[in-house]
């Protein structure tokens, strides 16, 4: 049987004038975030019919894992830049794998 993984789901969505900036800024973490222990997967889109919402569908093996991403200088950095450029607060939702 397949170890089970936690999928995370982020939506991040942008004042309509900050787009280009939060676009840059969310684009910044995704390499280093790729490098880090136990991230299976991180990808980055955008919605092509609302582009001020952003949209991060990540694969961890563990719940330590994803909680090690949050103390990581570069996610720290992103969120104090991007916060006041966001028009809602991130949705972040978690899921197991199931079938």
């Amino acid at each position: 049987m397949p170890k089970k993984t936690i999928k995370v789901v982020a939506q991040v969505t942008a004042f309509a004038d900050k787009i280009a900036e939060v676009q840059a800024i969310l684009q910044a973490i995704v390499a280093p975030t790729r490098l880090e222990t136990g991230c299976l997967s991180y990808r980055l889109f955008r919605n092509s019919g609302h582009p001020a919402e952003f949209l991060f569908i990540e694969e961890w093996v563990d719940e330590n894992a994803i909680n090690a991403h949050f103390t990581t200088s570069h996610i720290r950095d992103a969120l104090a830049k991007v916060t006041p450029l966001l028009a809602v607060a991130p949705i972040i939702e978690k899921y197991e794998s199931l079938a």
